[in-house]
């Protein structure tokens, strides 16, 4: 009997590491079909990541994967705009400055400087007023002093599609002839995900590297498939500081705790691919020359994703980025495919939703003191150990026979 592939949806903010874990995943056709990609908010703006991901579909000759718009921005605001430290580690366009998706790498249609609908964000001398709005910039309230939007981000706020709202989830991006054009009204990646859940149930994999707010909305909508769902998510953090400002929160949870919560807390199958782990995972320059060796475009870009990760890391922080990149997004692809890769602690996960007393600190993952008297509630498999020569190995074998 032969076995059928595992069928992947992924959620990304395609930025350099998701980017990475895309071609991871197109090189394994022997382990997996991916059905689709849901593009939204996080490293970029919903629309960049959507026109970032038909790019790299394209490189890589998969212009028939349909991509779909997911949710423009985090559960608790309004509007969304990318910062300071997203481009710092992805580059203003969110694949490392290499333009693959043209200049500043926006979607036909979305948002520049200049648009008419903006909001007043501190040292943004590109904004006007908007009264009534909530603003998210990078996971912070505009006008928390944390709150740093990147240079020349776009400032208007980006209403044009809630998930609250269904459309046809028939694609609207697929190629013709060649490559596809990248369109903002992309059919509704939400939809998608919910009728993909109740088709496949957990035969099919929801891989999440961005935030869960896609899933978040999914469940909302669509309660009865949070029973069927099989979520593996890149994001949050147990036995590690944080990558936020707090030195608590992780990136991913902190763009909107209250959607992490939620899931949590929904009965899903997930698996939680954290810092405990993907800061064992750290692909070395050396990789990076292996693949720009192939002389392929491909090759060369992939080479230009690591190049630029690895200075960026390098410089934040020399002690624990030495020896590379950390692969966050490209484990958790792996992971979907072969769980044995990772050892997992079962436990009532929860993520904070407030910072101040007998709250904790916003977007931090810890277990539900709840769950210690009430076992009935929801556990997640969060993991703890990695095999990260097995993984670093495979990795880099498979992504060299992508180049080519």
């Amino acid at each position: 009997m032969v076995q059928c592939p595992d069928r992947i949806i992924a959620s990304i903010d395609t930025g350099v590491d998701d980017a990475l874990a895309l071609a991871y995943l197109l090189g394994s056709t022997d382990e997996c079909e991916l059905g689709g990609v849901i593009a939204s908010y996080g490293n970029v703006d919903a629309n960049t990541a959507y026109a970032n991901t038909c790019a790299v579909l394209d490189l890589f000759g998969r212009a028939d994967i349909p991509v779909f718009l997911g949710s423009e921005h985090p559960s608790w605001a309004d509007a969304f705009i990318p910062d300071a430290g997203c481009a710092q580690f992805h580059g203003d366009d969110g694949l490392g400055n290499t333009r693959l998706a043209g200049s500043g790498a926006l979607a036909d249609g979305a948002c520049v400087p200049g648009d008419d609908m903006s909001v007043d964000v501190p040292g943004d001398d590109m904004s006007v007023d908007v009264p009534d709005e909530v603003v998210s910039v990078g996971g912070y309230l505009a006008g928390d002093v944390h709150a740093h939007p990147a240079l020349g981000a776009c400032s208007r706020v980006n209403r044009s599609q809630s998930v609250d709202h269904p459309q046809s989830a028939m694609p609207t991006a697929l190629a013709s002839g060649g490559k596809r054009r990248c369109s903002v009204d992309a059919a509704d990646g939400i939809e998608y995900l919910i009728e993909q859940v109740r088709e496949f149930g957990r035969d099919v994999t929801v891989l999440a590297t961005g935030p869960l707010t896609d899933v978040d909305a999914a469940i909302t909508r669509a309660p009865d498939i949070a029973s069927k769902l099989r979520l593996v998510m890149m994001g949050g953090t147990l036995t590690q500081p944080g990558n936020c400002w707090d030195a608590v929160a992780e990136t991913n949870i902190i763009q909107d705790p209250e959607a992490a919560n939620r899931v949590f807390h929904s009965g899903a199958d997930i698996t939680m691919v954290g810092l405990d782990v993907t800061h064992q995972c750290l692909l070395p320059q050396s990789a990076a020359d292996r693949w720009r060796a192939t002389g392929t475009k491909r090759g060369r870009f992939l080479a230009d994703l690591a190049d630029f990760s690895i200075k960026a890391n390098l410089e934040a922080d020399p002690a624990l980025f030495s020896g590379g990149m950390p692969l966050h997004d490209p484990l958790a692809a792996a992971v979907a495919l072969d769980s044995s890769l990772v050892d997992c602690f079962d436990l009532a996960l929860r993520a904070e939703t407030n910072t101040g007393d007998f709250n904790g600190v916003r977007g931090r993952t810890t277990g539900d003191p709840v769950g210690l008297v009430n076992h009935s509630m929801p556990h997640v498999h969060v993991a703890l150990g990695v095999d990260s020569g097995r993984f670093l190995d495979e990795f880099v074998e498979r992504m060299a026979e992508v180049c080519r």
